[in-house]
C-alpha cells in the first residue's frame, strides 16, 4: 500500500486554490493500487486533502497532536470538518501531548512524513511561522531523503 502524507497551510488564498486542489488530485491519481493518506485533519490543507484522499477511495490515518487538539478549531465549519473526516478514519494516532503546542505539531508533522513514502505539501516555499509549521515538517522529510511534492501557485503569496 502506497502511504502519502500532507503537510500545509491552514490559509490557501482563493488565488492558489484552483492550482493547489489539481496538484492534490495529481499526485493522489498519481498512484495505482491501495493508498493510505496520513492527515492531522488541522484546517486547510489537511482536510481537503483528506476530503479528496477519502473519495479516490484510500484509507484515512488521522495524526492527532494533543488531547485538547479540537480546542484549537475557532472556526465551527472547520471543526465539523475535522470531526466527520476523523469518524471516516480507518486508522487514528493519538500523540500523547496533552496540550495543543508548537511541539505537539511538530511531532504530529514528523510522524507523518516518518510513516509515508511521499510527503505532499501545501507549501509557499516560505520558512515556518512557528515550530512544526510546513516549512519545518518539508525541510525534515528532506532531511531524511524522504520524496517531496510541494504544490504552490507562483506569485501567489499568503497573509
Amino acid at each position: 500500500m502506497k502511504r502519502i502524507g500532507v503537510t500545509g497551510h491552514r490559509d490557501i488564498p482563493s488565488a492558489a486554490m484552483p492550482h493547489v486542489l489539481a496538484g492534490m488530485k495529481a499526485v493522489l491519481c498519481g498512484h495505482q493500487g491501495p493508498l493510505q493518506a496520513l492527515s492531522s485533519l488541522a484546517e486547510g490543507a489537511d482536510q481537503i486533502f483528506a476530503d479528496l484522499a477519502l473519495a479516490r477511495g484510500a484509507e484515512l490515518t488521522v495524526v492527532i497532536p494533543s488531547g485538547d487538539y479540537e480546542e484549537g478549531f475557532g472556526d465551527p465549519g472547520a471543526l465539523a470538518c475535522y470531526r466527520r473526516l476523523r469518524r471516516r478514519a480507518s486508522q487514528e494516532v493519538r500523540l500523547a501531548f496533552p496540550h495543543s503546542t508548537d511541539e505537539a505539531y511538530y511531532a504530529a508533522g514528523t510522524y507523518i512524513a516518518d510513516n509515508c513514502d511521499r510527503l505532499l505539501a501545501v507549501w509557499d516555499g516560505r520558512p515556518a511561522r512557528g515550530l512544526g509549521g510546513t516549512g519545518d515538517i518539508v525541510r525534515y522529510a528532506r532531511e531524511r531523503g524522504r520524496p517531496v511534492t510541494v504544490v504552490w501557485c507562483d506569485g501567489v503569496e499568503r497573509d
